[in-house]
């Protein structure tokens, strides 16, 4: 007899929609025991997950989805959403190569409308979607869950905002767990942290509302609008009600009595105009270890569904995170003007070290990417040494204010751009394959990428020293090389490169970590009598034109590698062989980028490979240059 008999029987969503209430804890029981088990063989977002169980249930049985939209934000916490529709029996291909995304997506079902992997994106694609329908004269429902986290960004206020004025029929839940990926920081998740309205303020109102329904018309209607202002000011329910929303809660997330009449009086309501339903959770609920420590399975590795212990990588070299969280540390002990601003990922860029050594000078803004930019670089105008620590695909999310507000300002902001390159299990949405071609085409920066952790250091040293503009050094996820690395960072020259391997016949120029598959590549083109100069850029603006004359003019061919999108580090290379005639005397020159297309989720390695970054994809580049072909190794685990 299977552990999971009612969730077994759960063919699609019909037989959902059949059972009575009564079963619906227990179907929510086994969805979450189906949810840990699918997720320790995986690793995955779990606590997330885990404290939508009940909701995820409720509104699957209480919306006719997929005609009703129901839109995950971020999407981390789909996986019970998952399970139920249609895709349990691919559950545990959960961010595997070939299989589920850790995230919602169009292309993978029907169930998905929309497609998330960033924060506070649903109110905005939820109101665009209730328009359309409401232009299509069509009477389906749009549900956008979104959390207390998201909600510290500026987008979902953007979209509350027009959809207030709207009057599109929209409802949105706010789940607020009191917990994002660190702990919600900023005055708004203060003040939605103090939901659970007190017994007393509860009997009061039940009271107040019993009375005034006997009292004349004028009076009562007084009495409500007194109601609605002293549950805002005790429970937040006054903003959302300023911005047009109708306010409902807050209500227990795990509690289906509460859950299930207010989700179908919002279904059934004429009201014109959005609806906001605040639901309280708690992440991680129903699992023991993820309930005590929340942070921690937020995100987690393979683990043991009986203990919790999460298995533990091989120990090896130091991340780069760790790396460039100590290098940071380090020039903040000699440098009192040194801060570091984090957008809500404390932990995740490295900066919970810095806050435990400098607490005054480390600044977590939330998830408010565009305000943690300008923050940076008003610190900036009065003297100070920001570090903007934002992962590449986020800082994304603040590309006119570094247009604005610091490159225009030449403002000596410096940013610390972790996820550079392709990052393995998040797939593309957190894939850095743009920050070279979207920094690199503005004046006056510096970019710098590393090809080794001591490499970071020295780059960090160095982005403390440039006082005269903005300045920006990009290192990938994942472990170093194992190299030594130095007490004290060292201002490297700006602008300068460096010759590791001298050859004669084809010279790779590398920026960032391709370095290391770079000697290996020369390696084997060495054993074919290729002789090959391995050059690492170091900066991929100023680029070191000195050194990019000297590779084009003693060498027959020449390939850039490097781990960005066409329109970086390869195109710079091209502009200044142009700019200096030196594509004039026949040389042969290959980029190698990543492709023009989006890449999978998968091991790092693999996706390496499939675009054209390893080793084995360089030798071919090299030897398909001069008309050979070569055979490439098959595709490593």
């Amino acid at each position: 007899m299977t552990q999971t008999p009612l969730l077994d029987a759960i063919g699609d969503l019909d037989d959902l929609r059949a059972l009575p209430d009564a079963q619906l804890p227990e179907l929510a029981d086994q969805l979450r025991a189906e949810t840990v088990s699918a997720v320790s063989v995986t690793g995955g977002h779990l606590g997330a997950s885990l404290g939508v169980v009940e909701l995820t249930v409720a509104l699957h049985h209480v919306f006719d989805t997929p005609r009703d939209k129901i839109i995950w934000d971020v999407g981390h916490q789909a996986y019970p959403h998952k399970i139920l529709t249609g895709r349990r029996d691919r559950i545990r291909t959960l961010r595997q190569g070939g299989g589920l995304s850790g995230f919602t997506k169009r292309s993978e079902s029907a169930f998905d409308p929309f497609g998330a992997a960033h924060s506070s994106t649903s109110i905005s694609a939820g109101l665009g979607m209730a328009v359309a329908r409401d232009l299509d004269g069509g009477d389906n429902n749009v549900i956008c869950v979104i959390g207390d986290g998201a909600m510290s960004a500026g987008m979902a206020y953007e979209a509350m905002n027009n959809a207030g004025a709207m009057k599109s029929r929209l409802i949105v839940i706010l789940n607020d767990n009191d917990m994002s990926i660190a702990r919600p920081v900023g005055a708004m998740s203060n003040y939605l942290s103090r939901l659970l309205s007190s017994p007393g303020f509860v009997h009061l109102r039940e009271i107040g509302k019993r009375v005034s329904a006997h009292l004349p018309r004028p009076i009562h209607e007084a009495a409500r609008k007194i109601d609605t202002y002293t549950r805002g000011m005790a429970i937040g329910g006054t903003l959302f009600e300023e911005l047009g929303f109708y306010y409902l809660g807050p209500i227990d997330g795990h509690d289906f009595d509460h859950l299930l009449p207010i989700l179908r009086n919002a279904r059934n309501s004429e009201r014109k105009g959005p609806i906001l339903i605040h639901v309280v959770t708690q992440k991680g609920k129903g699992y023991a270890p993820a309930e005590a420590a929340p942070d921690k399975y937020h995100g987690v590795a393979k683990f043991d569904v009986v203990t919790g212990t999460q298995a533990k990588p091989k120990a090896g070299p130091p991340a780069y995170t760790s790396v460039f969280a100590d290098a940071l540390c380090a020039a903040a002990d000699a440098d009192p003007k040194i801060v570091a601003i984090t957008a809500a990922m404390p932990t995740g860029t490295g900066l919970d070290r810095f806050a435990k050594r400098h607490p005054t000078r480390c600044f977590d803004v939330g998830i408010a990417e565009q305000h943690a930019v300008t923050f940076a670089a008003g610190l900036a105008c009065e003297g100070y040494k920001p570090f903007a620590a934002i992962y590449s695909t986020f800082l994304q999310r603040g590309y006119d204010q570094i247009v604005h507000d610091v490159a225009l300002q030449k403002l000596p902001v410096r940013f610390a751009i972790d996820r550079a390159g392709l990052v393995g299990a998040d797939g593309p949405t957190h894939a850095g394959s743009f920050d070279l071609g979207f920094l690199g085409a503005l004046p006056g920066f510096t970019i710098m990428a590393p090809a080794d952790e001591a490499e970071l250091v020295h780059m960090v040293a160095t982005a403390a020293a440039i006082d005269d503009g903005p300045s920006a050094v990009r290192f990938p996820r994942g472990e170093g090389t194992g190299v030594a690395l130095p007490a004290v960072g060292e201002v490297l020259p700006i602008g300068k490169g460096r010759i590791l391997r001298e050859g004669t016949k084809i010279a790779l120029f590398s920026l960032g970590t391709r370095l290391g598959e770079c000697l290996k590549a020369a390696d084997e083109l060495g054993a074919r009598g290729y002789s090959t100069t391995v050059a690492d850029a170091r900066f991929a603006k100023p680029l070191d034109e000195a050194l990019l004359a000297r590779l084009a003019r003693e060498h027959e061919m020449l390939i850039t590698v490097e781990e960005g999108a066409m329109g970086g580090f390869g195109a710079f290379v091209l502009h200044a062989l142009a700019r200096n005639g030196l594509l004039d005397q026949g040389l042969k020159i290959r980029t190698l980028t990543l492709p023009d297309r989006f890449i999978e989720h998968d091991t790092p390695v693999r996706m390496y490979d499939e675009a054209g970054l390893n080793a084995a994809q360089i030798v071919r580049a090299a030897l398909d240059g001069f008309g050979l072909e070569a055979v490439v190794r098959p595709l490593r685990a």
